[in-house]
């Protein structure tokens, strides 16, 4: 692999090279947001699994769908 450039640039002028010289490691160190934000994400994906699927079984579904018929019904 070719070495880093010997110098970087004064100002990162494209958005690619901001990218680039973002300090990312220092914002995942020294920030408490990003280890909560990412313990919160591990932690509540089941929830909202069982919550997605409880929502979308075939019985709530068709449930849903005659409170909608008969909500139709109503207005013509």
């Amino acid at each position: 692999m070719s070495d880093a450039p010997g110098r970087p640039m004064k100002f990162p002028y494209t958005f690619s090279a901001k990218i680039a010289q973002f300090p990312y490691k220092f914002y995942l160190q020294n920030l408490w947001l990003w280890r909560y934000w990412a313990a919160a994400i591990v932690i509540s994906s089941p929830l909202f699994y069982k919550i997605h699927k409880m929502s979308n079984s075939p019985e709530n579904v068709s449930k849903w769908a005659e409170i909608r018929r008969k909500e139709a019904a109503e207005h013509h």
